[in-house]
């Protein structure tokens, strides 16, 4: 039986209280009324074969409240003169509420909407857009708008979030909603006071001139005859943050970059070469610092699909760096210690070497194994050393 029932009606409903549509109609007049809502009603045959049935349906359909029946009389072959609902109707929006519930829900919304009339009508244009999470917001709307005036009052304030005094607001609270209040400055803020090319959460301080933790590079001079920083000499791991190691002058011509923390501290002496800690996906800190352009890059990493997925990011910012321990000749010799990737990618790399290429090949088609992986963690040091012996003269 695929009779309406007002379960249905109900569902009708809730789905346009779902898609924002009531929210919406309690402030604009996005929707006409009376609302007509889908019915399925008895056909002829079903009153001839299920007559009590149907006559059941009819009671409660009549009984339905909120809605308005439209009623038409039919004059039935077999049952004679029946009284059936040919059309439901909701006359208000308040019937809307009433029927599935909302009033109160939407009574806040409303409340919401008038508040930010007044403080920030710009927003409104959000509101309109995302009623549902402007309602599951609205114990921390006033926050918000806090915020959003903040921003309005100093734009691009070159403060860390822990230095906005709002009350109320932390920078755990500004964190957690970098999402909506990103959206919500876009459009209260000047566009010229908006880094458009910063997008998504994670570029939300740079978004909005928000300073930001300094990105620290670690490295390791390979070589003790280079300069060292001064109160730095004869130490063998050395951090600094992004803007001080792109002011560097150091003489390496050889720099080795490396994923792993036991590489990077056990790798070995090596001729006018240094080595750094590698950064994964990110280089754009690397990348400002212009003395490395003028260096030979050896990135090593995991023989597995990310691996050279980094790779090719890698060359995006530094084109004439090349793979060092990322060939087909160190994965084949370390068969007994091949691992699998989790998630391994798939996309074409279009940075590549022919050479590595056919090595990504190998293992983003399982041609080896399904999801292969070597990490460079388990490459023999002996094999290291050899291979820098053979490629750059380096003796241990």
């Amino acid at each position: 039986m695929s009779w309406t029932t007002p379960a249905d009606l109900r569902a009708q409903v809730q789905r346009l209280w779902d898609r924002g549509e009531l929210l919406r109609a309690a402030v604009t007049d996005i929707v006409s009324w009376p609302l007509r809502l889908s019915l399925k009603p008895p056909s002829a045959a079903d009153l001839s074969d299920r007559f009590e049935a149907a006559r059941d349906w009819v009671r409660a359909i009549g009984d339905t409240p909120q809605v308005r029946i439209e009623w038409r009389a039919w004059n039935h072959r077999v049952q004679g003169m029946q009284r059936l609902p040919a059309a439901v109707w909701i006359d208000t929006l308040q019937d809307a509420l009433a029927f599935i519930g909302k009033a109160r829900q939407a009574q806040r919304f409303e409340a919401l909407w008038q508040q930010t009339a007044a403080a920030q009508p710009r927003l409104l244009a959000w509101l309109s857009r995302r009623p549902i999470q402007a309602l599951d917001l609205v114990d921390r709307w006033d926050r918000l708008l806090a915020v959003v005036a903040w921003l309005q009052a100093h734009p691009r304030p070159a403060v860390y979030l822990r230095q906005v005094n709002v009350p109320g607001v932390d920078s755990k609270f500004i964190e957690a909603h970098r999402g909506v209040l990103a959206e919500l400055l876009d459009l209260a803020l000047p566009p010229e006071v908006i880094e458009l090319d910063a997008t998504g959460v994670a570029q939300f301080t740079r978004r909005f001139g928000f300073l930001d933790k300094p990105v620290r590079i670690r490295f390791r001079l390979l070589d003790p005859s280079l300069p060292s920083l001064p109160g730095c000499k004869g130490l063998p791991d050395i951090t600094l943050d992004a803007a001080s190691f792109a002011a560097l002058t150091l003489p390496a011509r050889r720099v080795f970059i490396t994923e792993n923390e036991t590489n990077f501290l056990a790798f070995p002496p090596a001729a006018d070469a240094m080595v750094v800690f590698g950064a994964g996906y990110g280089w754009e800190a690397l990348a400002r610092a212009q003395w490395l352009h003028r260096c030979q890059l050896q990135y090593w990493g995991d023989i597995d699909t990310h691996g050279f997925a980094i790779l090719d990011q890698l060359r995006g910012y530094f084109p004439g760096a090349a793979s060092f321990l990322m060939d087909r000749a160190t994965l084949l010799a370390h068969r007994l210690h091949w691992g699998e990737e989790p998630d391994p990618a798939r996309h074409d790399l279009a940075r590549l070497t022919p050479e590595e290429t056919a090595v990504y090949d190998d293992l983003r088609f399982d041609r080896h194994q399904p999801r292969l992986r070597l990490e460079q963690e388990r490459v023999g040091f002996g094999w290291l050393n050899e291979r820098l012996a053979a490629l750059f003269g380096v003796s241990t």
